[in-house]
Protein backbone atom coordinates (compact mmCIF):
# COMPACT_ATOMS: atom_id res chain seq x y z
CA UNK A 1 0.00 0.00 0.00
CA UNK A 2 1.22 4.04 -0.96
CA UNK A 3 0.46 6.65 0.92
CA UNK A 4 0.23 9.82 -0.90
CA UNK A 5 0.12 13.34 0.58
CA UNK A 6 -0.72 16.66 -0.58
CA UNK A 7 -1.48 19.08 2.41
CA UNK A 8 -1.40 22.95 2.07
CA UNK A 9 -2.61 25.07 5.39
CA UNK A 10 -1.87 28.44 7.16
CA UNK A 11 -0.57 28.76 10.37
CA UNK A 12 0.62 32.04 12.28
CA UNK A 13 4.07 32.51 11.12
CA UNK A 14 4.17 29.24 8.72
CA UNK A 15 2.70 28.37 6.00
CA UNK A 16 2.90 24.28 4.79
CA UNK A 17 2.52 23.11 1.88
CA UNK A 18 4.55 19.82 1.60
CA UNK A 19 3.47 17.40 -0.83
CA UNK A 20 5.13 13.23 -1.03
CA UNK A 21 4.18 9.47 -1.53
CA UNK A 22 5.30 6.75 0.85
CA UNK A 23 6.12 3.49 -0.03
CA UNK A 24 5.32 0.47 2.07
CA UNK A 25 7.40 0.05 5.34
CA UNK A 26 8.22 3.53 7.47
CA UNK A 27 7.97 7.05 6.31
CA UNK A 28 9.73 9.65 8.45
CA UNK A 29 8.91 13.08 8.74
CA UNK A 30 12.13 14.57 9.87
CA UNK A 31 12.64 18.22 11.35
CA UNK A 32 13.36 20.16 13.67
CA UNK A 33 10.25 21.62 16.38
CA UNK A 34 8.37 23.85 14.59
CA UNK A 35 8.91 22.38 11.10
CA UNK A 36 5.17 21.32 10.08
CA UNK A 37 5.42 17.52 11.24
CA UNK A 38 3.07 17.40 13.93
CA UNK A 39 0.19 19.16 11.77
CA UNK A 40 0.86 17.02 8.96
CA UNK A 41 0.14 14.08 10.78
CA UNK A 42 -2.75 16.11 12.23
CA UNK A 43 -4.02 16.30 8.82
CA UNK A 44 -4.02 13.21 8.00
CA UNK A 45 -5.70 12.10 10.78
CA UNK A 46 -8.51 14.32 10.55
CA UNK A 47 -7.55 16.11 13.81
CA UNK A 48 -6.90 18.90 11.57
CA UNK A 49 -8.92 19.62 8.61
CA UNK A 50 -6.01 22.02 5.96
CA UNK A 51 -6.70 24.72 4.05
CA UNK A 52 -6.14 22.61 0.87
CA UNK A 53 -5.25 19.15 0.10
CA UNK A 54 -5.78 15.02 -0.58
CA UNK A 55 -4.73 12.43 1.01
CA UNK A 56 -5.32 8.63 0.23
CA UNK A 57 -3.90 5.37 1.07
CA UNK A 58 -4.10 3.49 -2.75
CA UNK A 59 -7.84 4.31 -3.15
CA UNK A 60 -8.87 4.78 0.09
CA UNK A 61 -9.59 8.67 -0.03
CA UNK A 62 -9.36 10.76 3.60
CA UNK A 63 -9.81 13.59 2.37
CA UNK A 64 -9.98 15.50 -0.74
CA UNK A 65 -11.05 19.33 -0.72
CA UNK A 66 -11.48 20.13 -4.07
CA UNK A 67 -14.09 17.32 -4.30
CA UNK A 68 -15.52 18.27 -0.72
CA UNK A 69 -14.63 14.72 -0.08
CA UNK A 70 -13.90 14.40 4.48
CA UNK A 71 -13.76 11.28 6.07
CA UNK A 72 -14.38 12.33 10.10
CA UNK A 73 -11.45 10.74 12.13
CA UNK A 74 -13.36 7.55 13.41
CA UNK A 75 -13.72 6.65 9.85
CA UNK A 76 -10.29 6.55 8.65
CA UNK A 77 -9.16 3.27 10.11
CA UNK A 78 -5.89 4.76 11.69
CA UNK A 79 -3.88 3.18 14.10
CA UNK A 80 -2.35 6.36 16.14
CA UNK A 81 1.02 5.79 18.56
CA UNK A 82 1.64 8.68 20.44
CA UNK A 83 4.49 9.93 22.72
CA UNK A 84 3.01 8.44 25.56
CA UNK A 85 0.99 5.40 25.29
CA UNK A 86 -2.09 7.08 26.54
CA UNK A 87 -3.60 3.46 27.44
CA UNK A 88 -7.26 3.51 29.70
CA UNK A 89 -6.01 3.04 33.02
CA UNK A 90 -9.06 1.06 34.36
CA UNK A 91 -8.48 -1.51 31.46
CA UNK A 92 -5.69 -4.68 31.66
CA UNK A 93 -3.53 -4.62 29.20
CA UNK A 94 -6.08 -7.14 27.37
CA UNK A 95 -8.96 -5.01 27.43
CA UNK A 96 -6.75 -2.32 26.07
CA UNK A 97 -5.36 -3.90 23.60
CA UNK A 98 -9.11 -5.53 22.01
CA UNK A 99 -10.18 -1.89 22.26
CA UNK A 100 -9.15 -1.01 19.02
CA UNK A 101 -10.47 -3.91 17.46
CA UNK A 102 -13.82 -3.59 19.05
CA UNK A 103 -14.60 -0.59 16.21
CA UNK A 104 -12.77 -1.95 13.37
CA UNK A 105 -15.58 -2.92 10.74
CA UNK A 106 -16.65 -6.05 10.24
CA UNK A 107 -14.29 -8.22 7.12
CA UNK A 108 -11.76 -6.01 7.82
CA UNK A 109 -8.21 -7.66 7.68
CA UNK A 110 -7.59 -8.47 11.07
CA UNK A 111 -3.99 -8.72 12.43
CA UNK A 112 -3.37 -12.33 14.78
CA UNK A 113 -3.94 -11.07 18.61
CA UNK A 114 -1.50 -14.10 19.42
CA UNK A 115 1.27 -13.22 16.60
CA UNK A 116 1.27 -9.45 17.81
CA UNK A 117 1.48 -9.78 21.37
CA UNK A 118 3.97 -12.46 20.70
CA UNK A 119 6.17 -9.94 18.76
CA UNK A 120 5.59 -7.06 21.07
CA UNK A 121 6.68 -9.88 23.80
CA UNK A 122 3.32 -8.65 26.18
CA UNK A 123 2.11 -12.28 26.77
CA UNK A 124 3.31 -12.12 30.48
CA UNK A 125 1.68 -8.27 30.99
CA UNK A 126 -2.10 -9.01 29.62
CA UNK A 127 -3.56 -8.84 32.98
CA UNK A 128 -2.01 -6.00 34.26
CA UNK A 129 -3.20 -2.59 34.39
CA UNK A 130 -1.17 0.72 33.10
CA UNK A 131 0.31 1.63 36.65
CA UNK A 132 2.06 -1.47 36.70
CA UNK A 133 3.62 -1.06 33.32
CA UNK A 134 7.48 0.85 32.29
CA UNK A 135 7.28 3.52 30.11
CA UNK A 136 8.49 0.81 27.35
CA UNK A 137 5.71 -2.27 28.02
CA UNK A 138 3.20 1.03 27.81
CA UNK A 139 4.42 2.09 24.30
CA UNK A 140 4.75 -1.62 23.34
CA UNK A 141 0.75 -1.81 24.27
CA UNK A 142 0.52 1.02 22.30
CA UNK A 143 1.78 -0.45 19.46
CA UNK A 144 -0.42 -3.84 19.86
CA UNK A 145 -3.53 -1.61 20.54
CA UNK A 146 -3.01 0.56 16.95
CA UNK A 147 -2.53 -2.87 15.15
CA UNK A 148 -5.45 -4.39 16.19
CA UNK A 149 -7.78 -2.02 15.63
CA UNK A 150 -7.38 -3.35 11.26
CA UNK A 151 -5.75 -0.15 10.39
CA UNK A 152 -4.80 0.88 6.80
CA UNK A 153 -2.42 2.98 8.45
CA UNK A 154 -0.49 3.42 11.39
CA UNK A 155 0.67 7.04 12.76
CA UNK A 156 3.63 7.51 15.46
CA UNK A 157 4.09 11.10 16.71
CA UNK A 158 7.68 11.22 18.22
CA UNK A 159 6.63 7.78 19.97
CA UNK A 160 9.98 7.60 21.87
CA UNK A 161 10.62 11.19 22.62
CA UNK A 162 9.22 10.26 26.02
CA UNK A 163 11.72 7.43 26.74
CA UNK A 164 15.10 7.63 28.56
CA UNK A 165 17.16 6.48 26.45
CA UNK A 166 17.13 2.34 27.82
CA UNK A 167 13.65 2.20 26.91
CA UNK A 168 14.36 3.51 23.24
CA UNK A 169 16.75 0.71 23.22
CA UNK A 170 13.99 -0.91 24.11
CA UNK A 171 11.42 -0.62 21.54
CA UNK A 172 13.16 0.54 18.69
CA UNK A 173 13.67 -3.38 17.52
CA UNK A 174 9.49 -3.35 17.92
CA UNK A 175 9.37 -0.81 15.71
CA UNK A 176 12.15 -2.59 13.00
CA UNK A 177 9.59 -5.83 13.02
CA UNK A 178 7.00 -3.59 12.63
CA UNK A 179 8.40 -2.07 9.30
CA UNK A 180 9.89 -5.64 7.90
CA UNK A 181 6.71 -7.71 9.14
CA UNK A 182 3.45 -5.63 8.55
CA UNK A 183 2.13 -4.66 5.19
CA UNK A 184 0.27 -1.19 6.52
CA UNK A 185 2.37 1.99 5.59
CA UNK A 186 3.46 3.91 8.84
CA UNK A 187 4.24 7.38 9.11
CA UNK A 188 6.60 7.77 12.03
CA UNK A 189 7.74 11.61 13.25
CA UNK A 190 11.13 11.99 15.21
CA UNK A 191 13.95 14.77 15.08
CA UNK A 192 16.83 11.65 15.98
CA UNK A 193 19.05 11.12 13.33
CA UNK A 194 19.45 7.62 14.89
CA UNK A 195 15.84 6.65 14.61
CA UNK A 196 15.70 7.69 10.91
CA UNK A 197 19.01 5.60 10.02
CA UNK A 198 17.78 2.43 11.80
CA UNK A 199 13.65 2.85 10.62
CA UNK A 200 12.89 4.70 7.48
CA UNK A 201 12.36 3.36 4.02
CA UNK A 202 12.10 6.48 3.33
CA UNK A 203 11.98 10.07 4.69
CA UNK A 204 10.45 13.32 4.02
CA UNK A 205 12.56 16.10 5.48
CA UNK A 206 11.00 19.32 6.38
CA UNK A 207 11.73 22.49 7.36
CA UNK A 208 9.55 25.81 8.00
CA UNK A 209 6.91 23.46 6.32
CA UNK A 210 8.10 22.80 2.85
CA UNK A 211 9.76 19.90 2.05
CA UNK A 212 13.24 20.36 1.80
CA UNK A 213 14.36 16.74 0.93
CA UNK A 214 12.71 13.07 0.49
CA UNK A 215 14.48 10.24 -0.14
CA UNK A 216 16.30 7.25 1.34
CA UNK A 217 17.47 7.50 5.10
CA UNK A 218 21.20 7.24 3.49
CA UNK A 219 20.73 9.99 1.21
CA UNK A 220 18.98 12.67 3.52
CA UNK A 221 21.38 12.12 6.48
CA UNK A 222 24.28 12.17 4.28
CA UNK A 223 23.38 15.57 3.21
CA UNK A 224 24.74 18.33 5.65
CA UNK A 225 22.88 20.75 3.78
CA UNK A 226 19.47 19.50 5.41
CA UNK A 227 18.41 21.53 7.79
CA UNK A 228 16.80 19.25 10.14
CA UNK A 229 20.53 16.86 10.30
CA UNK A 230 22.71 19.42 10.67
CA UNK A 231 26.05 18.95 10.62
CA UNK A 232 26.80 17.11 13.76
CA UNK A 233 23.54 14.76 12.98
CA UNK A 234 25.30 13.97 9.34
CA UNK A 235 26.33 10.35 8.85
CA UNK A 236 26.63 7.34 6.79
CA UNK A 237 23.94 4.46 7.09
CA UNK A 238 25.84 1.48 5.70
CA UNK A 239 23.98 -2.16 5.12
CA UNK A 240 26.00 -5.19 6.79
CA UNK A 241 25.82 -8.57 7.36
CA UNK A 242 26.92 -10.40 10.65
CA UNK A 243 29.66 -12.51 10.25
CA UNK A 244 30.95 -13.60 13.47
CA UNK A 245 30.72 -12.95 17.20
CA UNK A 246 34.16 -12.82 18.72
CA UNK A 247 34.71 -14.62 22.02
CA UNK A 248 36.46 -11.68 23.36
CA UNK A 249 33.06 -9.55 22.64
CA UNK A 250 33.17 -7.85 19.55
CA UNK A 251 30.89 -8.08 16.43
CA UNK A 252 32.03 -9.09 12.88
CA UNK A 253 30.54 -7.54 9.89
CA UNK A 254 30.84 -7.79 6.65
CA UNK A 255 29.91 -4.72 4.06
CA UNK A 256 30.61 -4.87 0.18
CA UNK A 257 33.85 -7.10 1.00
CA UNK A 258 35.35 -4.63 3.61
CA UNK A 259 34.84 -6.04 7.91
CA UNK A 260 33.93 -3.39 10.28
CA UNK A 261 34.24 -4.54 14.53
CA UNK A 262 32.24 -3.26 16.80
CA UNK A 263 31.19 -4.28 20.44
CA UNK A 264 29.18 -7.19 20.55
CA UNK A 265 25.43 -7.17 19.31
CA UNK A 266 22.18 -9.20 19.61
CA UNK A 267 21.46 -10.37 16.34
CA UNK A 268 22.11 -13.51 14.36
CA UNK A 269 25.63 -14.70 12.27
CA UNK A 270 24.20 -14.05 8.46
CA UNK A 271 21.69 -11.24 9.58
CA UNK A 272 21.08 -8.32 7.78
CA UNK A 273 21.92 -5.01 9.81
CA UNK A 274 22.40 -1.13 9.42
CA UNK A 275 24.82 0.51 10.95
CA UNK A 276 25.20 4.30 11.27
CA UNK A 277 28.60 6.32 11.11
CA UNK A 278 28.53 9.61 12.64
CA UNK A 279 30.66 11.69 10.41
CA UNK A 280 32.36 13.38 13.23
CA UNK A 281 33.69 9.76 14.68
CA UNK A 282 35.61 9.66 11.15
CA UNK A 283 39.46 10.36 10.53
CA UNK A 284 41.25 10.15 7.20
CA UNK A 285 44.20 9.30 6.51
CA UNK A 286 46.57 9.68 3.30
CA UNK A 287 48.19 6.09 3.28
CA UNK A 288 47.29 2.99 5.23
CA UNK A 289 47.51 3.80 8.91
CA UNK A 290 49.81 1.66 10.67
CA UNK A 291 50.44 1.00 14.80
CA UNK A 292 47.21 2.47 15.52
CA UNK A 293 43.95 1.08 18.38
CA UNK A 294 41.15 1.46 15.97
CA UNK A 295 40.02 -2.04 14.06
CA UNK A 296 38.08 -0.48 11.42
CA UNK A 297 40.18 1.00 8.43
CA UNK A 298 38.05 1.20 5.42
CA UNK A 299 40.45 1.90 1.91
CA UNK A 300 38.25 4.19 -0.24
CA UNK A 301 38.44 6.80 -2.58
CA UNK A 302 37.01 10.58 -2.04
CA UNK A 303 34.47 11.91 -3.79
CA UNK A 304 33.46 15.39 -3.16
CA UNK A 305 34.74 18.10 0.47
CA UNK A 306 31.95 20.41 1.08
CA UNK A 307 33.20 23.48 3.56
CA UNK A 308 30.74 25.44 4.82
CA UNK A 309 31.15 29.08 6.32
CA UNK A 310 33.34 27.66 9.61
CA UNK A 311 36.63 25.90 10.10
CA UNK A 312 35.21 22.48 9.29
CA UNK A 313 34.56 20.29 6.03
CA UNK A 314 32.78 16.93 5.38
CA UNK A 315 34.22 14.65 3.09
CA UNK A 316 32.82 11.97 1.32
CA UNK A 317 34.54 8.83 0.95
CA UNK A 318 33.32 5.76 -1.20
CA UNK A 319 34.74 2.30 0.02
CA UNK A 320 33.51 -1.45 -0.75
CA UNK A 321 31.47 -1.17 2.18
CA UNK A 322 29.41 2.12 0.97
CA UNK A 323 29.55 5.70 1.42
CA UNK A 324 31.64 6.95 4.47
CA UNK A 325 31.37 10.41 5.62
CA UNK A 326 34.46 12.23 7.61
CA UNK A 327 33.56 15.98 9.44
CA UNK A 328 37.23 16.39 9.54
CA UNK A 329 38.80 20.54 9.98
CA UNK A 330 39.50 22.48 6.65
CA UNK A 331 43.03 22.84 8.00
CA UNK A 332 43.14 18.99 8.12
CA UNK A 333 41.73 18.46 4.68
CA UNK A 334 44.57 21.06 2.90
CA UNK A 335 47.51 19.40 5.33
CA UNK A 336 46.47 16.00 3.64
CA UNK A 337 46.18 17.42 0.26
CA UNK A 338 42.53 15.93 0.09
CA UNK A 339 40.99 16.46 -3.57
CA UNK A 340 38.11 14.45 -5.31
CA UNK A 341 39.69 11.51 -6.74
CA UNK A 342 42.18 10.54 -4.43
CA UNK A 343 43.16 6.94 -2.26
CA UNK A 344 42.39 7.81 1.11
CA UNK A 345 41.75 5.53 4.20
CA UNK A 346 38.92 6.12 6.64
CA UNK A 347 39.17 5.09 10.19
CA UNK A 348 36.77 4.58 12.77
CA UNK A 349 37.17 3.36 16.46
CA UNK A 350 34.96 0.02 17.15
CA UNK A 351 33.76 1.75 20.41
CA UNK A 352 32.27 4.91 18.54
CA UNK A 353 29.74 3.30 17.31
CA UNK A 354 26.92 3.18 19.38
CA UNK A 355 24.18 -0.11 20.23
CA UNK A 356 21.25 2.73 19.27
CA UNK A 357 23.02 3.25 15.83
CA UNK A 358 22.69 -0.83 15.03
CA UNK A 359 19.52 -1.58 13.06
CA UNK A 360 17.95 -5.13 12.49
CA UNK A 361 16.13 -8.04 14.34
CA UNK A 362 16.80 -8.31 17.53
CA UNK A 363 17.24 -12.58 19.01
CA UNK A 364 14.53 -13.13 20.78
CA UNK A 365 15.19 -13.50 25.15
CA UNK A 366 18.25 -11.29 24.10
CA UNK A 367 16.99 -8.62 26.46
Amino acid sequence: MTLSVRVSHRLPGMDIKVAFDAPPGVTVLFGRSGSGKTTIVNAVAGLLKPDAGRVAVDDWVLFDTEKGHWLPPYRRRLGYIFQEGRLFPHLTVSQNLSYGSWFAPRGARRENRGKVIEMLGIGHLLDRRPALLSGGEKQRVAIGRALLASPRLILADEPLAALDDARKAEILPYFERLRDEVSVPILYVTHSAAEVARLATSVVALQSGQVERHGPAAEVLSDPSVAPAGVRAVGAVLQARVHTHHPDGLTELEAGGDRLFLPRIPHREGESVRVRIAAQEVMLADREPQGLSALNVLKGTVLAIRSGEGPGAIVSVQTRAGMVLARITRRSAEALGLREGMECYAVVKTVAIAPEDIGGHVIEGSK
